[in-house]
């Protein structure tokens, strides 16, 4: 099976989209088309926090990806986490995102309460939660994105 690669990063620029674009460079991913999907970990998909992708393709191909997303204009700061759980080593699982104008602690928070309330709804034995947060203070006149994505294999040819 596939690895599910979690990555973040954040930065400021002076427009909304301009923000965001560089958080996903910062990241790695900013010269692909990003597909949201639900989430769902794959049984037998390895899932592993790398910071920073490494090459996952062409430009311009499509990535499958879970997002957490924050962009505020500051002054501000710009939370988003992302959280995992999954029954045994390699066994089904969940990604809760939260995002927001907020601290660490509270999307951190949120994220656990979305796992958790996340596997009452199924009948998997769902082990201890990991998650990523990034967080970035927005400077005023500045716009400041934050992002950590799940990002499913390598990229795939949207044409």
């Amino acid at each position: 099976m596939g690895t599910i690669r979690i990555v973040r990063g954040s930065a400021s620029a002076p427009t909304e989209m301009a923000a965001y674009d560089a958080a996903l460079a910062a990241a790695g991913i900013c010269n692909y088309n990003l597909v949201p999907v639900s989430s769902v970990i794959p049984e037998d998909a390895e899932v592993r926090a790398v910071g920073t992708a490494p090459d996952l393709g062409p430009v311009g191909e499509k990535l499958t990806v879970v997002e957490a997303r924050a962009t505020v204009a500051g002054p501000g700061r710009a939370s988003a986490a992302l959280g995992w759980t999954r029954e045994g080593e390699s066994g089904p699982g969940l990604f809760y995102e939260a995002a927001g104008e907020a601290d660490a602690d509270d999307v951190r928070r949120r994220v656990r309460e979305g796992l958790e309330a996340g596997g009452d709804l199924r009948e998997w034995d769902l082990g201890e939660p990991d998650d990523r947060v990034e967080t970035a203070s927005a400077e005023p006149g500045t716009y400041t994105s934050a992002v950590v994505l799940a990002v499913y294999g390598e990229s795939e040819p949207i044409l």
